[in-house]
């Protein structure tokens, strides 16, 4: 059994116990949960390298981001929350890490919720502990959830991409049904329960981009001779992958049959075969065509510089809006998207909708819909005996150096 982690730090640690320490740490940022990072390997090296030297005290979002982040002694940590986003999601990371099956005997290091003061706790209370640190936890406001774990495939965006992806599926519906298995069912049922108890295998439908380009093909008799062909791609954006893959993984979890289709090829005849998830926004007709008269729904203005999300109900502006020129200049925004299960009036058949204004808000939208927290959210906002309406969510998701936070609910409608 672990020991308390506060008793244990407020002992001063003898240097074995710090050499300990910093070899645990060493560990956990060589897993693959972390390897991959610039930005979670410093800020979790940095304030575990000050708790050890007894500087607990300087563990502060404001001189964490002005140490770790290069940020102006006097910004703003309200509208920059790069900090309290960053912890949460090496919080979420370390709790992955220590999940795998042989973690149990190692160190566990942490920090916990409203402290950026790191933890540590031995599988066996230490030997040694003697004096008393003056180290206590230092009051936070609360702080979103945490962001998407980033999924970076390779670069080649060819259409084929989406069929290996498949594999990648198989292997997360695994984890998957032990997620779906040890948690409450309600939620789940609550948005998905039309879906999987249709007899109908669902559609996929999802953004494709038409270009001429070149591709890199290896030989098969030797893989590091590569030839440089002409050849017609349909891309993928890389970020629709994600959402794919996640609620791919919900359906092979729940045994439904699911295919994948791009949108250019999708007809009104696949849409009458059964429920389909629309993904994508802008770069998906569908989700253009069948949102436009939804309460919600998608819009811009001539140029395309401004993307935003419309309620129909409401006479003055759009209040969600992505101005793109911000958006490309310092990747640091808002971004907003649609969630929606609703019956097409046209095919009879449900349609589901991921999509965002710009693409992170498509990436959230994919986490709302596939975690069970989130969607708690939902039912617990819902109407009695909507379970069946038709529902549409407004979500938002702050963007920080490209990455996307948590998702946030802006608004709903049932009908």
């Amino acid at each position: 059994m672990l020991a308390d982690p506060i008793a244990e730090n407020h002992a001063v640690l003898t240097q074995a116990e710090k050499t300990a320490v910093q070899e645990q740490l060493e560990r956990l940022l060589a897993s693959s949960y972390f390897s991959h990072s610039k930005r979670f390997p410093t800020f979790l090296r940095f304030v575990v390298q000050h708790a050890l030297a007894g500087q607990g005290d300087m563990l502060k979002e404001r001189t964490l981001g002005i140490e770790i982040f290069g940020r102006s002694p006097d910004y703003d940590t309200a509208a920059d929350p790069i900090v309290r986003v960053t912890a949460a999601e090496i919080r979420k990371r370390i709790a992955q890490y220590y999940q795998e099956p042989g973690r149990e005997n190692e160190i566990r290091v942490s920090l916990l919720s409203g402290s950026y003061v790191p933890h540590f706790q031995w599988p066996h209370p230490p030997e040694a502990h003697v004096e008393q640190a003056p180290a206590e936890l230092h009051s936070l406001s609360e702080e979103p959830a945490s962001e998407e774990t980033s999924y970076r495939p390779s670069p080649s965006t060819r259409w084929s991409i989406a069929v290996v992806m498949l594999l990648a599926v198989v292997i997360a519906s695994a984890a998957l049904v032990l997620v779906w298995k040890s948690t409450q069912r309600s939620p789940f049922d609550f948005f998905w329960g039309p879906v999987l108890s249709s007899s109908d295998p669902v559609l996929f439908c999802i953004a494709d981009q038409n270009m001429y380009s070149e591709i890199a093909l290896r030989d098969a008799s030797d893989p590091t001779h590569q030839s440089i062909l002409k050849d017609n791609l349909s891309a993928v954006v890389m970020t629709d992958l994600t959402p794919i893959v996640k609620i791919a993984g919900l359906m092979q979890a729940s045994g439904k049959k699911y295919s994948l289709k791009g949108e250019g090829l999708t007809n009104l005849t696949d849409l009458r075969n059964g429920p389909t998830v629309f993904v994508g926004a802008f770069d998906n007709a569908w989700t253009l065509r069948l949102t436009k008269p939804l309460r919600f729904h998608f819009g811009n203005n001539e140029d395309m510089t401004k993307l935003w999300i419309s309620d129909a109900s409401s006479s003055g502006p759009p209040a969600w809006v992505v101005d793109r020129t911000l958006q490309l200049k310092t990747n640091n925004y808002r971004d907003y998207g649609i969630v929606a299960r609703f019956v097409d009036p046209n095919t009879g058949k449900l349609a589901i909708v991921a999509a965002g204004v710009a693409r992170g808000g498509t990436i959230v939208a994919g986490e709302f819909l596939t975690d069970p927290a989130n969607l708690d959210q939902l039912t617990k906002t819902a109407p009695k005996g909507s379970s069946k309406k038709n529902v549409e969510v407004v979500l938002s998701t702050e963007i920080i150096d490209g990455q996307p936070g948590s998702p946030k609910i802006e608004a709903t409608y049932f009908w």
